[in-house]
């Protein structure tokens, strides 16, 4: 079921949202601690935001301000606080993000409607393949979304093939919701053990944390890896902590759907002004509807492209391109300007890399030096030689690349106490 408001016209979302909007600023001026001394430090009358427009005239928020003031953007006693999560650190220090109930109820709203956009209804049986402890929001949004759609969920957690394969043929749910390079593993594991592919009951996989198409939306080669051994429709779902919302595919797969009843988003550019149309940016969110810390206009530090164009679906809302990178990622290296999504792509192009991880670092004269470790089999000078050549073609440069134990990459891409695969070490921040 698609939220009328989502197949309402541009005109009527707009207006949605500047109510939303008056209401979310009335709020925050007067419960938010950081946004009352925000406010006042930088002279902003909140009366005179009427329009989305009127946006430009509040600076941003940034997650420097989230890890030096934390606590000062909490909007209620803590007697109101239901659940605590914090954000993974991907780009610096975890923040700490406090939910009411009634963020609770809204994160599950969110987590059902994405749902709703990849198809998944009450008949159908999702399997969770990410934790949902460790204060980690994605695995409790997954499990609450699903709960209100009134639909299954197998709870088996990330990782161990064996067990996810025992729950598969045991239960045969019709979704996965996982990090797409594990369903290699899951596909190596049923050809070893002489399962059949086609006959699982397995029609789709929801994709988290990795990106799975390419800027003008066709399969990257992860993909095609996965859809070549397994003929399963795959979803890219793009979300973060900060922001309680999820952009998910449709059946379209032509970009990640916009809840603009949840959300308000702005893609900015170096000066924090709108982009033209097409043009790639930093997406920007406003919140609406969250309790215990909202945000207003906060930079996500992820680069993206906005498609305004009414979707076959039947949704009106904008719809956001795969994510190009991190802008706090991006690397100069050796006068060309690279992203980590692209060399990931490029590195899944070789079957025979088993694991791999990329070190960001400074050199001695402060420029940027990439370290690429692969584990593989395959070990020799011509597999080198291939690899730099492939990066050189697609990117026009070539990183230092070296071979490592798959023990070794595990052991840094499992870190203690993290979540997810950590696929990139940014030692520059």
């Amino acid at each position: 079921m698609i939220p009328e408001i989502e197949k309402a016209s541009k005109k009527e979302i707009k207006a949605f949202q500047e109510e939303k909007l008056k209401e979310t600023l009335q709020y925050l001026s007067k419960n938010s601690p950081f946004y009352k001394r925000f406010f006042k430090e930088k002279n902003i009358d909140i009366s005179e935001i009427k329009t989305l427009e009127n946006l430009q005239k509040i600076p941003v928020t940034t997650k420097d301000h989230l890890q030096q003031f934390n606590n000062d953007f909490i909007c209620v006693p803590k007697s109101e606080i239901i659940d605590y999560v914090t954000t993974s650190g991907t780009l610096g220090d975890p923040v700490t993000f406090a939910l009411t109930d009634n963020d609770l109820e809204r994160l599950a709203y969110n987590e059902a409607i994405s749902f709703g956009c990849c198809g998944v209804v009450k008949e159908d049986t999702l399997q969770l393949m990410t934790t949902m402890d460790r204060r980690f929001m994605a695995g409790l949004a997954y499990f609450l979304g699903a709960r209100k759609i009134g639909s299954g969920i197998i709870r088996v957690g990330s990782g161990i093939p064996e067990l996810q394969w025992d729950s598969i043929l045991k239960f045969k749910p019709s979704y996965l919701i996982t990090v797409p390079s594990f369903l290699l593993k899951l596909i190596e594991y049923a050809q070893q053990h002489e399962i059949d592919l086609k006959n699982t009951g397995v029609k789709a996989a929801i994709c988290i944390g990795e990106p799975i198409r390419e800027q003008d939306f066709s399969l990257n080669i992860l993909a095609k890896k996965i859809k070549k051994d397994w003929d399963i429709e795959l979803f890219s779902t793009y979300a973060s902590t900060e922001m309680s919302t999820a952009f998910n595919e449709c059946e379209m797969h032509h970009g990640g759907h916009h809840h603009p009843e949840l959300i308000i988003a702005e893609i900015l550019d170096d000066a924090n002004l709108p982009v033209s149309n097409g043009e790639v940016g930093e997406l920007t969110i406003t919140t609406l509807g969250v309790e215990a810390m909202p945000l207003l206009r906060f930079k996500t530090g992820d680069m993206v492209k906005a498609y305004k164009t009414p979707c076959k679906c039947g949704r009106n809302a904008m719809r956001l391109g795969p994510v190009v990178g991190r802008k706090k990622q991006m690397i100069k290296y050796k006068g060309t300007t690279l992203y980590p999504p692209a060399m990931y792509n490029i590195l899944n192009d070789f079957s025979v890399i088993e694991s791999y991880v990329i070190e960001i670092f400074h050199n001695e004269l402060g420029t940027d030096e990439i370290l690429i470790k692969i584990a593989s089999e395959a070990i020799s000078e011509e597999l080198l030689m291939e690899i730099k050549d492939h990066f050189r073609a697609k990117l026009r440069v070539a990183p230092k690349i070296e071979f490592a134990s798959s023990e070794e990459i595990e052991a840094l891409r499992f870190p203690p106490l993290s979540r997810k695969p950590v696929d990139l070490i940014d030692h520059r921040l």
